[in-house]
């Protein structure tokens, strides 16, 4: 018990004897290794395909899917493609030491998909630490990052980018970019002549990347080259980037080499035909001189034993006292809603399958689940209980402070059009959330799923959007506390079995004393691109105008059949394409074209203008939630929208500083969401406030 209840002396004591039994010689010379792959018809079982996205075929690796030759084309893609083994790119610690170079090779083809107005993503050459995919890293992320993870120094990641569709932190749409932990690049050149033309010919780009680890400076070669020209052709004289890089302290002592690309709203193929590559590396030789110390060789195999023994024990009295912790916590709040056993949880999802798995975000994943003999209060028998488990991805404080977060928020919440929330369970370190089950699931499967499915009748969507409205009024203003939702979009509606909608996913959310009148987080804001209001984006105030934006969106996408991130004829976006009709006097023609004639008229004209009312620029000329469920029902006219979308207007101040001095300056909405095409289901984004969005 004392080994279990304090062990932190037990390991620090073993763990010293240990590190002074084992401790190395000097260093041993650097050694080199060349991987050569002519072509990827054969042989390429020493590479490691991540991501359901990338494969090899027809003689290269296919990073994201063979656009060219799938119907329809997929977007929203990434991969990675890894030589399977790391390489030690140093020893010690000190600047002075030198680090391990590299020299690579390699051909591209970056060919655009013909029904596509415009290419997208791009592909890199990635140095990253480990063998994984982050999750959500299409479209702009290139398969390095995702909205959560991007300029995080834990990437441990260098890429080289060949960049083909602008984002906002882009200068163009066709570059070269040193990147670090992050998508923005460090250093870039634009590049002459284009990476992805209309004539598949010119698509080929041979490409020579040389990091010397003595003077820390990596420098990068480019040419166009025909596919049937030599292999191996001679390296351009002058580089097209260059620059100081010191790899330690930046990636994994112990790295991979390879490629990643991504495809968003746009598609693009994204392959490597041919790769060269020596590197140096330094041998990970084991050396053993426990005999020496202490002259009994078991040793070393006991202390290890013990140690393992003790990190158990450890683990597992660190999840007791968690779990001792929160469940007096949680069970304090006041009309907490049952605690399930983390045992029948997992019965009930059968140990979380994946094949149960409902459906995923950026704060954990969603888990279909069957609860046997559970109490029917209404029906006096027991059944079995379709269940909605929510798994908290992250076991650290900050996935503990999201799940009580969402806990303290939607366990006092009651109103027809939100979840239900059933109880919750933490146990072991998990923390999961236990909902009632929709068996219609989400609005945006509905709208945007498969093309078989029969659309959704204007009488539903009238009762969705009326219901979401209802639920979105009560946060704002019939509950004890104003509740600012943060991340109102289709993906969070869900449908029971009548189709009624329930608001839900309050992962995000946050309750406000009625003094106050916005939220801020402490780092960035949160949410999802496409139906984040733009005073959100540059202020990091979340209000209830900022939801009412995001409602315009979940509105006008219902009507439109389409989501509010999709380029249209040349509006970027669905809100700028509507404001277009409006502007013509041909607002009909934004219905969704699936309906064909079997909707009211009337209603869709009203619920288009309430749409742009709700998505105006400026946050005061927005209608509230009280008078938006009046319009939605025809009691109240919708309020005056004017012919053209107006500008907004930003205050030009340091993010979270309403002190300082301030200089107005006018920025088109328009131009302050074009940078995202990714797809509208995609997990809450994470903004760093020191990144200056158009």
């Amino acid at each position: 018990m004392g080994l279990a209840a304090n062990p932190i002396p037990a390991v620090a004591l073993l763990l010293s004897l240990l590190a002074a039994a084992t401790t190395p010689p000097v260093s041993a010379k650097l050694k080199n290794f060349t991987i050569t792959y002519d072509d990827f018809n054969s042989n390429t079982h020493k590479l490691r395909f991540i991501g359901s996205d990338s494969s090899a075929g027809k003689g290269a690796l296919q990073l994201t899917v063979d656009e060219v030759n799938s119907t329809p084309p997929s977007t929203n893609n990434s991969g990675r493609v890894l030589y399977h083994r790391p390489f030690k790119l140093w020893e010690g610690q000190n600047d002075s030491d030198r680090v391990a170079s590299f020299s690579t090779s390699f051909l591209v083809n970056l060919n655009r998909e013909s029904s596509f107005p415009t290419p997208g993503e791009g592909l890199t050459f990635v140095v990253a630490p480990d063998h994984n995919l982050p999750p959500n890293s299409f479209g702009g992320y290139l398969g390095l990052t995702n909205a959560a993870t991007d300029g995080h120094a834990s990437n441990q990641i260098i890429a080289i980018e060949l960049d083909t569709f602008q984002e906002p932190w882009d200068p163009d749409a066709n570059h070269v970019g040193l990147n670090i932990n992050s998508v923005i690049s460090n250093k870039n050149t634009s590049l002459i002549p284009e990476l992805v033309s209309r004539n598949a010919t010119d698509n080929y780009f041979n490409l020579w990347i040389e990091y010397d680890g003595i003077n820390k400076f990596i420098a990068v070669y480019m040419a166009q080259q025909e596919l049937q020209a030599d292999p191996q052709p001679p390296r351009p004289i002058n580089p097209i980037l260059s620059s100081y890089l010191e790899l330690r302290g930046i990636v994994s002592q112990n790295s991979y080499f390879g490629f990643s690309a991504s495809t968003g709203n746009a598609a693009e193929l994204n392959c490597v035909l041919r790769w060269y590559m020596t590197v140096e590396y330094y041998p990970d030789e084991k050396w053993v001189n426990i005999g020496l110390i202490i002259g009994i060789p078991t040793v070393l195999v006991l202390l290890t034993a013990l140690v393992g023994l003790v990190y158990y024990f450890r683990k597992r009295w660190l999840w007791q006292r968690t779990d001792r912790q929160m469940s007096g916590k949680v069970k304090s709040m006041p009309g907490m809603q049952r605690e399930y056993q983390y045992r029948d949880l997992q019965k009930a999802t059968n140990n979380f399958d994946k094949a149960m798995k409902l459906g995923q975000g950026g704060y954990g994943v969603v888990y279909k689940g069957k609860l046997a003999n559970q109490k029917d209060l209404e029906a006096a028998v027991d059944q079995d209980l379709v269940v909605a488990v929510k798994m908290f991805s992250r076991e650290s404080l900050k996935g503990q402070e999201d799940f009580f977060q969402e806990l303290t928020i939607i366990n006092q919440l009651r109103h027809k059009y939100l979840v239900p929330l059933l109880g919750w369970c933490h146990n072991h370190g998990k923390l999961l959330l236990v909902y009632d089950y929709m068996p219609n699931g989400s609005l945006d499967k509905h709208l945007f799923g498969d093309a078989n499915n029969t659309p959704l009748s204007w009488n539903l969507r009238h009762k969705i959007v009326t219901g979401v409205a209802s639920a979105l009024h009560y946060l704002h203003n019939e509950y004890e506390k104003r509740v600012i939702h943060r991340d109102v979009k289709a993906s969070n509606i869900m449908l029971d079995a009548e189709f009624n909608p329930k608001l839900g996913d309050f992962g995000l959310a946050r309750a406000l004393d009625y003094k106050k009148t916005s939220y801020m987080e402490a780092k960035g804001v949160a949410g999802t691109w496409g139906y984040m209001a733009p005073e959100y984006v540059f202020t990091g105030k979340a209000t209830e105008q900022s939801d009412v934006y995001a409602f315009g969106a979940v509105l006008l996408e219902v009507v439109c059949g389409r989501r509010p991130r999709t380029q249209i004829d040349t509006y970027p976006l669905l809100v700028d394409w509507v404001w277009a009709l409006h502007h013509e006097g041909q607002l009909l023609k934004a219905v969704d074209g699936r309906l064909g004639e079997d909707y009211d008229a009337e209603e869709a004209q009203r619920f288009l203008l309430l749409g742009l009312a709700c998505s105006h620029p400026t946050a005061s000329e927005r209608p509230k939630t009280q008078e938006i469920v009046l319009m939605l029902s025809g009691s109240v006219p919708v309020p005056y929208v004017p012919p053209f979308k107006p500008a907004y207007m930003a205050l030009s101040v340091a993010m979270g500083n309403e002190g300082s001095s301030s200089q107005a300056t006018t920025t088109n909405s328009t131009s302050f969401t074009t940078a995202d095409h990714y797809g509208s289901g995609s997990a809450p984004v994470a903004i760093n406030p020191e990144i200056q969005h158009p």
